[in-house]
């Protein structure tokens, strides 16, 4: 496009897309609507059938979070004084009652947030717009408030035109994220830096979370093994905590990709609004029923009349069918096959119990990260390339292989020269290899694949292997 090559326009562009931001955060994503009255018809209580169905839902929205304040001081086995939402704004009678703003014990509270700064949109979806924003001391973090153009407002509008009684019922959703987010405190859970709710600072209540890039699984597919068997490890470390969680066994229930973030490598959960932390009751097994769109699976009603490992099962087969399917098995070590194969089979089965697959998983790790898996490499392998230790090539004539840690060549992990080796001898154009201090997140090195170089220059953090030339100048 012409204007993406003046300097100016470019300006200018950037400028008016953060003034627009800076304008939704402040007046469109929380902003409260004017107030709309309900139809002139009432009953005798002064409640139209409109008015008394969306204070019913109201009356089961608050009902839901404190089952799970309830359910948590239960587990605990005392009370928390930190938080209750009794104290969370309720929409009763018509009529608005914040005057104990839902608190917790997080950092960033209502007076920091009045000093934010949208930065860009990062998203949005039927309830909730998450914005990315810097605070004034320079931290970046993820805002979640209520989407007031959202599907979730639209209807609730449609049936009550009332924008004060909608708006507390779609901020249901967040404010339960908010609680839920308290509660469960994991690695693979976005981390809560704090919420406010202050109509007159910020417009409503916000979510104010660690920052991360929405999960783009094409992207994911393109990665290297190690950095998608990392995603698949969070996953199922992330499953075992919700299996035994404070609040019992928690079902993600709408289960999809972009219900995640990743941050720093990590595959972190953000979305938590659709979570249950009730297993099903039952009368008999044929209520205990697991529906996929290729399987069913039927568990056992226990003798307390619930299914019992519902929950865990359905978290299972979901991270099966839309994470292990698709970046487990393509690509994985040779060696490894083996036992991703097992997982694999045991997982789209519904074979073994949430711990069980933890275990399976920490076995493939340890091998990886061991080398356990490479035992049967000869030593002799590195025979063939003469080593230049402290040196580093530079100039060089780099090819591509996929997948790598770098596009415009090949940098893959190893565990050490004798599997950079069997990579280097495998792959036809390759000449050298360089081995530095740089480690991957399991601790293995990153090895840099070339077809030549122009000459060397000393590097202490680095070594140089060279294929050795035979007589009759082929490369052996």
């Amino acid at each position: 496009m012409t204007f993406s090559r003046n300097p100016f326009c470019s300006s200018l562009l950037l400028a008016s897309l953060f003034l627009s931001l800076t304008v939704i955060l402040k007046n469109w994503h929380f902003g409260l609507q004017e107030n709309k009255p309900f139809g002139d018809a009432g009953g005798p209580d002064g409640l139209t059938p409109a008015r008394d169905r969306l204070l019913q839902q109201l009356k089961e929205r608050q009902q839901e979070l404190e089952l799970l304040d309830i359910t948590f001081d239960n587990k605990q086995g005392f009370m928390d004084p930190s938080f209750s939402t009794n104290d969370s704004a309720v929409y009763i009678n018509g009529k608005l009652s914040s005057d104990n703003p839902l608190t917790a014990k997080t950092d960033i509270g209502c007076e920091e947030l009045s000093g934010i700064k949208a930065v860009d949109f990062l998203g949005s979806g039927y309830t909730k717009t998450v914005l990315k924003a810097a605070l004034p001391q320079g931290l970046f973090v993820a805002l979640k408030s209520i989407n007031h153009q959202g599907t979730d407002m639209r209807l609730c509008m449609e049936d009550f035109q009332d924008s004060q009684g909608c708006n507390e019922l779609v901020s249901f959703k967040l404010r339960k994220e908010i609680v839920l987010l308290q509660r469960l405190q994991h690695t693979n859970i976005v981390e809560l830096k704090g919420q406010c709710q202050d109509s007159a600072l910020v417009g409503g209540i916000t979510a104010v979370l660690e920052q991360g890039m929405p999960l783009q699984m094409i992207q994911l597919l393109q990665s290297p093994w190690e950095e998608r068997f990392r995603v698949c490890l969070g996953l199922v470390q992330l499953l075992q905590y919700l299996s035994h969680s404070p609040l019992g066994s928690v079902a993600l229930l709408d289960f999809q990709p972009r219900q995640f973030v990743m941050v720093s490598g990590e595959l972190k959960l953000t979305d938590l609004d659709d979570a249950s932390i009730q297993e099903p009751a039952c009368q008999e097994d044929s209520d205990c029923l697991l529906q996929f769109p290729l399987r069913n699976f039927t568990l056992r009603c226990s003798f307390s009349r619930t299914c019992e490992g519902l929950n865990e099962m359905r978290n299972l087969y979901n991270a099966y069918r839309y994470f292990f399917t698709y970046l487990l098995p393509h690509q994985a070590p040779p060696l490894l096959k083996p036992l991703i194969h097992q997982i694999m089979n045991s997982t789209g089965e519904l074979k073994q119990s949430i711990n069980e697959t933890l275990v399976a998983f920490e076995e493939v790790l340890h091998m990886y990260k061991s080398g356990l898996h490479l035992e049967n490499l000869p030593p002799s392998i590195t025979r063939d390339y003469a080593v230049l230790k402290g040196m580093r090539s530079v100039a060089n004539m780099e090819y591509r292989c996929w997948p790598s840690y770098k596009q415009q060549g090949c940098v893959l992990s190893v565990h050490s020269a004798r599997e950079a080796a069997l990579i280097c001898s495998s792959h036809p154009q390759c000449t050298s290899f360089s081995l530095s201090s740089e480690k991957t997140w399991t601790g293995r090195l990153l090895a840099s694949f070339r077809s030549g170089f122009s000459h060397l220059v000393p590097d202490v953090n680095s070594a140089v292997y060279m294929r050795r030339v035979k007589a009759s100048g082929a490369v052996l």
